[in-house]
């Protein structure tokens, strides 16, 4: 699954989540998804807090595969910026 289709399944999610912050998933060279409110793009904005992660880490958190804590603990997820918006994303995952 490609970063577009990622950004499609959680479109949904996003949109219903009153979710008033700005994060973006950072996946190199795979590349991004910018959540921004009750939006989501694939190009690339300013946020309050990226998340860099592999495509397929992105892919397993989004399916629920992947518990976010246990990712971040292992390296697998890495966080800048403001750590309380990445908090708040349970709410979308």
């Amino acid at each position: 699954m490609g970063v577009q289709e990622i950004a499609d399944t959680m479109k949904a999610r996003v949109e219903a989540s009153g979710f008033d912050r700005s994060v973006k998933f950072d996946t190199g060279s795979d590349g991004v998804i910018v959540i921004d409110g009750a939006s989501i793009s694939t190009t690339d904005a300013p946020t309050d807090c990226t998340i860099k992660l592999a495509l397929e880490d992105l892919e397993s958190l989004v399916s629920g595969d992947l518990n976010p804590t246990s990712a971040f603990m292992t390296g697998k997820i890495k966080v800048e910026g403001d750590m309380s918006v990445a908090m708040a994303l349970s709410q979308l995952l």
